[in-house]
């Protein structure tokens, strides 16, 4: 009798918490959704500029399914591959295939490769090609790929986590209703916890970024401080957003609800998965998420050596995500104390 009570409770307990009753319900559905858009989406082919070959090398190109771009001459080509519109340049120099790989993603390289050799088995004897890479190296790792994007992925993750049961704490304790009893304007306080919280923000930032790449031994060509940037926004954002974010929840299990539907599909569209296997309109989904952004220009510096004006956009628009979240943060606070 008193099991079927405390079970009755629960399920009441259950009942009355919506968001709960979601998580289980919905959450699972939605993930699962995007793992089949990912998983079941389009075709990847590669891209592969060909100068000056002949017609049938070609037309075998185009029958390995791959999207093949004919230009007049190498420099033309050579300026779409530099700015990602190619994967590979093919061409003949002195009589013998030369092959200029992007090279920042393996499994391209590797698939590239798989169909050139489809090509050139026609050929008797076999014909080797010369091979090049424009970032990265022969060998680069799939760890060296993904790298950036979890170096980025913990950092944002982390301080998400931390900062909102962080602010959610000094609420239900009542620190923040004192300290909104003083005349501090509400500014004040968002800046306040933003400097206090963004010092430890800087110092994870710093480690994680240096462990990965001294101690780890992951690839990196570009400027370590830009790494260190670039972690640090993204860092900031996930601090002002987790700040936000606690204003809507009563308890720690409810920051945790809010990981299913922030943090996971952040990780979907921030490049651990290849976009391109994405429908052209769920690609567009990878706009409106912080971490994109930031995957985005932690692999151009560290693969492709880019940068801070190559990656000014970026930083932009981490930025602007902060600042948004920052004043978002203010308005929240009315609840607390109007001023």
């Amino acid at each position: 009798m008193r099991t079927r009570a405390l079970a009755l409770r629960i399920i009441r307990q259950f009942l009355r918490d919506k968001r709960t009753l979601a998580l289980i319900f919905l959450a699972p559905l939605l993930i699962l959704t995007l793992l089949n858009f990912i998983f079941n989406g389009q075709p990847i082919t590669p891209n592969i500029g060909t100068v000056q070959l002949p017609a049938q090398i070609i037309e075998r190109l185009n029958g390995t399914d791959a999207n093949v771009t004919t230009y007049t001459n190498q420099e033309e080509a050579k300026q779409a591959l530099e700015a990602g519109d190619l994967d590979a340049i093919l061409s003949l120099a002195d009589g013998k295939p030369d092959l200029i790989l992007e090279g920042s993603d393996p499994s391209m390289n590797q698939a590239i490769l798989l169909r050139l050799q489809k090509v050139m088995q026609a050929n008797t004897p076999t014909i080797q090609p010369n091979i090049t890479y424009l970032h990265g190296k022969e060998g680069m790792s799939s760890f060296d790929y993904f790298g950036p994007v979890l170096i980025g992925f913990f950092s944002f993750f982390f301080v998400f986590l931390i900062a909102g049961v962080s602010f959610l704490r000094e609420r239900t304790t009542g620190t923040l209703e004192r300290l909104l009893a003083t005349p501090i304007r509400r500014s004040e306080v968002v800046g306040g916890y933003l400097l206090g919280f963004g010092i430890f923000t800087l110092l994870q930032a710093t480690l994680i970024t240096w462990f990965a790449i001294e101690v780890l031994g992951m690839y990196m060509v570009g400027n370590f401080g830009l790494v260190l940037l670039i972690n640090l926004l993204l860092t900031l954002t996930a601090l002002t957003l987790g700040t936000l974010l606690s204003s809507f929840a009563s308890s720690e299990f409810q920051i945790i609800q809010f990981i299913p539907l922030v943090i996971v599909p952040q990780v979907f569209f921030s490049g651990l998965f290849n976009l391109d296997a994405m429908a052209p309109w769920l690609q567009k989904l990878s706009y409106i998420m912080p971490l994109y952004y930031g995957a985005d220009a932690m692999r151009g510096i560290m693969i492709r050596g880019e940068s801070i004006g190559d990656i000014q956009l970026d930083i932009y628009i981490l930025l602007g995500f902060s600042i948004v979240f920052a004043l978002l943060n203010i308005a929240a606070l009315k609840k607390q104390r109007a001023i």
